[in-house]
């Protein structure tokens, strides 16, 4: 039996849902996700990442947000150690999903990713800058990353100007989700930790706009 694909159309001007619907949503496995890239159904132009199976378009970047990624960025190099290094807005491959996070501090070198995107084994800190995703970073990607295990999760929030941070992730679970969640103020300091080891701490205020 032949199986035709139809392209995927993602029109700006289409109104966008704000939620998922109640109905039956099919999902996409991450090899799907690829298997569309691959035959140009999805191209760089479309705004979308896969997140629990679901493509969901990418938040609007405001300059307070694009600020705040470059200074945590830049504060994060100054404390990193050999053997680690920075991917801005790049993918993570999980078993579910393909999020491409505002910050990923990954394992080794760069060219050892040129055939892969980088896992959950190999990622120490994951960085989400939110100012209109502060929703979607708080609910569906903070529960994508607990169930990936990813180590230390921040929320660089824009909105309540803290720094969220979420260790000590369950996994697997009918509700994965992270045990500790700490947030820090401006007048505060947090501190990064690398394979279990605090590197360095960061001023609060240094990474905000």
């Amino acid at each position: 039996m032949l199986t035709t694909v139809v392209p995927l159309q993602l029109n700006a001007t289409r109104p966008m849902p704000t939620a998922v619907p109640d109905d039956c949503v099919w999902t996409l496995t991450v090899e799907q996700y690829h298997a569309m890239a691959r035959e140009g159904i999805l191209t760089d132009e479309d705004a979308v990442e896969l997140v629990e199976g679901l493509l969901l378009q990418k938040m609007t970047k405001h300059p307070p947000h694009t600020l705040a990624t470059g200074l945590t960025q830049d504060a994060l190099l100054t404390i990193l150690p050999k053997g680690w290094f920075v991917n801005v807005q790049d993918p993570v491959t999980t078993i579910d999903s393909e999020p491409e996070p505002d910050l990923t501090v990954v394992r080794g070198r760069r060219r050892e990713y040129g055939g892969r995107h980088p896992g959950p084994e190999d990622v120490a800190l994951l960085v989400e800058v939110a100012d209109d995703s502060l929703r979607r970073d708080r609910s569906r990607k903070k529960r994508a990353y607990a169930r990936a295990s990813i180590a230390v999760y921040w929320i660089v929030n824009l909105v309540d100007r803290q720094i969220e941070v979420y260790t000590d992730p369950t996994g697997p679970a009918d509700k994965p989700d992270y045990r500790n969640h700490h947030d820090y103020g401006p007048e505060t300091s947090v501190a990064v930790v690398i394979d279990g080891k605090e590197i360095g701490r960061l001023n609060v205020a240094d990474l905000l706009p």
